[in-house]
C-alpha cells in the first residue's frame, strides 16, 4: 500500500508515465492545474501548496526510488508540479483568463530551461540523498524561473500586456 501511495503521487497520478519527456508532461500537469485553478490558487497560494506538497513529494520520490530501482526515476515528476508552481507564483492577478498565456508560456519554458540546464548550485542540489535530491533540484530552478519572469514582468509588462 506504501509502494502504491508513494507511486501516484510520485508520478502525479500517471503523468510521470507520458512515454516521452515526463518531466515536461509533470510540469504541463502543473500548469494545467494553475490555468484550472486561477486565480484561487495563485501567488503565495502557489508557494503554500508548494511548501504543504514538499514533504509528502520528498518521501514518495525517496520511495519511488526503491520501486523503479533506479535513482532520480524519469517516473518521478512531482518535483516538477513543485517546481512548476513555484515559477508560476510570480504571474499577477491582472494575467487572469487566457490573455496572460504569454506569461503561462513563458513560466513554462523558464522553468524547463532552468531544470534541464541545471546552473549552479541546482546540479549540487540533485546529490542530497533519495527524495531530497529529486526535488530540491526542482525547487530551486522553480525559484530561478520565478526570478527571471519577474524581472521579465517588471521591465517588460508592456509585452506581456499588462
Amino acid at each position: 500500500m506504501k509502494n502504491r501511495v508513494a507511486t501516484v503521487i510520485g508520478t502525479f497520478f500517471g503523468a510521470g508515465y507520458f512515454p516521452k519527456a515526463p518531466g515536461t508532461a509533470g510540469s504541463a500537469a502543473a500548469l494545467l492545474i494553475y490555468l484550472a485553478a486561477r486565480p484561487a490558487l495563485s501567488g503565495w497560494w502557489l508557494i503554500v501548496a508548494a511548501a504543504l506538497l514538499y514533504p509528502p513529494a520528498v518521501w514518495a520520490a525517496g520511495v519511488c526510488e526503491k520501486v523503479f530501482q533506479k535513482t532520480d526515476p524519469g517516473q518521478v515528476v512531482i518535483d516538477e508540479v513543485i517546481g512548476q508552481a513555484i515559477t508560476l507564483a510570480v504571474i499577477p492577478a491582472s494575467a487572469a483568463g487566457f490573455g496572460g498565456w504569454k506569461l503561462w508560456l513563458t513560466g513554462f519554458i523558464l522553468f524547463r530551461g532552468f531544470d534541464m540546464a541545471k546552473p549552479f548550485p541546482i546540479r549540487r542540489l540533485e546529490k542530497l540523498p533519495g527524495g531530497y535530491g529529486i526535488v530540491t533540484d526542482d525547487v530551486l530552478a522553480g525559484i530561478y524561473g520565478a526570478v527571471v519572469l519577474k524581472a521579465a514582468i517588471h521591465f517588460g509588462g508592456g509585452y506581456f500586456g499588462l
